[in-house]
This record gives structure tokens, sequence and C-alpha cells, in this order.
């Protein structure tokens, strides 16, 4: 029976870079990227700049539990060009919906209540204001859609 020894290693190896790993920046890629469609013509450099970017900006973004849109700094006060009382294209009854329809925006709703960005009418309070939502299925997902182009005919540019 022969034996065998593996020779010593003669070659010197450097390590001339280890990449430090930022864990918050993972923990954001994991989370808040996990649904993102990012381009696959990427190289992985250029989809881990594009990560970094994001994280180095998230403030700028609305994510789960937080307000929509609340940046601070840059609220936006929505004026109309016109006064009470409003016309009848801006009180605009519900349109049906089917039971399922319905399933769909009560979990929409419970979630806008969460995020506090809207509220419950009292059944006493007056909406001066109404628009009709549809859900729309999109991307394997439901949405609620608004109807607000009535709205916009009314409401003074922001410049």
């Amino acid at each position: 029976c022969q034996k065998f020894a593996f020779l010593p290693f003669k070659r010197q190896i450097t390590v001339s870079k280890v990449a430090a790993v930022n864990l918050e920046l993972e923990r954001f890629k994991s989370e808040q990227l996990n649904e993102a469609e990012i381009s696959l013509h990427l190289t992985d450099n250029q989809e881990n700049e594009l990560s970094a970017l994001l994280y180095d900006h998230r403030g700028a973004f609305a994510f789960d539990k937080e307000l929509l849109g609340a940046i601070i700094g840059h609220e936006v006060d929505i004026i109309l060009n016109i006064g009470r009382p409003y016309p009848s294209l801006l009180r605009r009854p519900a349109y049906p919906a089917s039971p399922k329809s319905i399933k769909v925006l009560e979990i929409h709703i419970k979630g806008l209540l969460d995020l506090g960005v809207t509220r419950k009418v009292g059944h006493n309070e007056e909406v001066e204001i109404t628009k009709p939502v549809i859900v729309a299925w999109h991307n394997g997902k439901y949405r609620i859609v608004g109807e607000f182009r009535d709205l916009n005919t009314y409401t003074v540019p922001y410049r």
C-alpha cells in the first residue's frame, strides 16, 4: 500500500479586498425590495449600486406601516378652484360591487385605516366629496382604484 502526502503550498495568496456587509442594507433588500422587479439586464454590481442608492434615499419612500407619501418637508395641500356647495360631479355614489369585491375592499380599507390614511365617517357626518372605487386585478394582486378625474378638473395645479 502506498502513502501520499500533500506538498507544502509555496505561493503566497493575499486577499486584496473583503467587502464589508451592511446588515441594514441587506435587511432593507430582503424586507423592502423583495417584491421589486429589477431589470434582469443589470449586472450584479449595477444591481448592488441601485439597491444602495434606494437604501440611501429610503426616506423618500413610504413602506409598510408608514403614511403614504409622508415625506417631511414635501407636504402638498390640495386646493380646489371652487367653493361649497360642491358640484354633483364631486358627489358620486358608489359603484355596485360583487361580494368578492366587497371583501377585497374591506381588506384594503382596513389597511388604509391602520396606516392612518383614512378614517371612518360617523353616521351623522356629511361627506362633501365622494368618489367611487373599483377593484382591479393587476400583477397577481387585487388593487382598489379611485375615480378622481372629475376632482382633478377642480384642483388648482401645484407649481
